[in-house]
């Protein structure tokens, strides 16, 4: 077979018009399936109300008529407002859907529901809420009950609650004695003292009655009041501490006092400038009772703070006074006769031993100063001394030992008229009045030379002890 040769010749179009048709062809034909296609999906994107399925977006509110009148809406809202039992004469005025609300009622909240219930109806513009509200009367006392009884039905639910916090509240008072009572038992052994037995076990009873106290807050649901409570006590102390500073400053000094034991029930003190046998001591006072019958009260902090001279603890106390004499006499003559009446004395102890000392010289007198010991347990120290004083001055008038008065200088411008005495004459001089003078230790004025301490306890014990409290003091040994 003979080879043949193809040739492709292109036709060229003679006219320009054709060759655009013939490029326009392609574009025609894609035009013609595409324009279906798009059609295709406008028709499937366009939604359409197919039967049992729900529409993609639902409106805000449907309302039952497309217009609602004026009438209509007043009608509707004048039933509502009436049903309730709310207001008072109520009456719903619409005109070109304005609402206008009138009548009374007792509260605010009602008013306020009454105006949105206006709003919220169909087809309304605005409201204008008119209703007034009533004045309560005087005499109206049903909020009063209303409030009791729902306060009575809130008890009576929390009844329960209450019994059985109370029942843990009795068991932790029960458990706070028994610590009180185990911690005296153990710490009466160890400390002396009764009060700091008594501060340190009624401590550990507070700490278990307050732990019963966090229980119940935590059973009640009160977990935060627990928690102030319990972490609120140092705090409540501190603000104690500074209200109540005098009382908790002397409870703290009768404390001390209690354990230093400076003094004992019955010892004769001076305290603050004040004399007398201690009575008992409180947790807020010292009780003593004067020399002269009357009964005070010292605060302990005072007491504590102040110097203490106690008489009782050493019994033995000297005793002194001053007597003068002329400057004709002789010292050692008028020392001799004191330091022998005070050797005869039996209320003058021989151990220490008197002192008769020159203390000064005056402007008429040499001053001697006298020292003696009484036994306070057995003597009273001011009837010792006057019946001393009392003995020294006869002494000396009897040895003729003159005991001048300070010298002054006397001026009598007219004159002094001077009597001769005679020997008849009745005036007893001071040396026939010493001569005259019984020889006895104490007189009827002074009482006697015992000590008052007798006489004072038994009139504490007729008498009506104005602190009340137990006393934290020993008896005297």
């Amino acid at each position: 077979m003979d080879r043949q040769t193809f040739k492709i010749t292109f036709v060229k179009f003679p006219d320009r018009r054709l060759r655009r048709f013939f490029w326009l062809l392609p574009l025609l034909w894609l035009a013609l399936f595409a324009i279906p296609t798009h059609a295709q999906d406008r028709s499937q994107a366009t939604p359409t109300a197919v039967p049992g399925e729900a529409p993609i977006e639902a409106p805000e509110r449907v309302d039952v008529q497309p217009v609602a009148r004026d009438e209509e809406i007043s009608e509707r809202l004048q039933n509502i407002l009436e049903s309730t039992g709310w207001f008072t004469s109520p009456n719903v005025t619409v005109q070109n859907g304005v609402v206008f609300l009138t009548g009374q009622t007792e509260s605010e909240e009602f008013k306020r529901w009454a105006g949105d219930l206006a709003r919220n109806t169909q087809d309304v513009a605005a409201v204008v809420n008119q209703i007034t509200l009533l004045e309560p009367s005087i005499w109206d006392f049903e909020p009063a009950l209303a409030g009791l009884r729902a306060q009575g039905r809130s008890i009576v639910r929390a009844l329960p609650l209450m019994l059985f916090n109370l029942f843990v509240l009795f068991i932790a008072a029960l458990f706070a004695k028994l610590a009180v009572s185990l911690s005296r038992r153990l710490l009466h052994r160890r400390l002396p003292n009764n009060l700091l037995v008594n501060v340190v076990a009624r401590g550990v009873g507070v700490g278990v009655f307050l732990l019963g106290l966090y229980i119940v807050f935590q059973i009640a649901g009160l977990t935060r009041i627990a928690l102030t409570v319990i972490g609120g006590t140092g705090l409540l102390g501190l603000v104690l501490g500074i209200a109540f500073r005098d009382i908790t400053e002397n409870f703290l000094s009768s404390i001390f006092l209690s354990m230093q034991n400076p003094f004992h029930t019955g010892d004769l003190v001076e305290i603050d400038n004040t004399m007398g046998y201690v009575q008992l001591l409180t947790t807020r006072a010292t009780v003593m009772m004067t020399l002269e019958g009357n009964h005070v009260q010292i605060p302990n902090a005072t007491v504590y703070k102040s110097k203490i001279f106690n008489y009782t603890s050493n019994p033995n106390r000297r005793v002194g006074f001053t007597v003068g004499i002329g400057y004709e006499d002789k010292i050692t003559t008028a020392q001799d006769l004191v330091m022998h009446m005070l050797a005869e004395h039996p209320a003058v102890l021989k151990e220490p031993e008197p002192l008769v000392l020159v203390e000064n010289l005056g402007s008429a007198t040499v001053n001697l100063q006298i020292y003696f010991w009484v036994d306070g347990n057995q003597h009273s120290w001011q009837k010792v001394r006057s019946s001393v004083i009392r003995l020294v001055k006869r002494a000396f008038q009897n040895a003729h030992i003159s005991m001048p008065d300070e010298s002054r200088e006397l001026i009598f411008p007219n004159g002094v008229t001077v009597r001769l005495v005679e020997p008849g004459d009745a005036n007893i001089t001071a040396e026939d009045e010493a001569q005259q003078e019984p020889e006895t230790l104490s007189t009827g004025a002074e009482g006697g030379l015992r000590s008052e301490a007798g006489e004072i306890e038994r009139q504490a014990r007729h008498s009506r002890t104005p602190e009340e409290g137990e006393n934290l003091l020993d008896a005297t040994a």
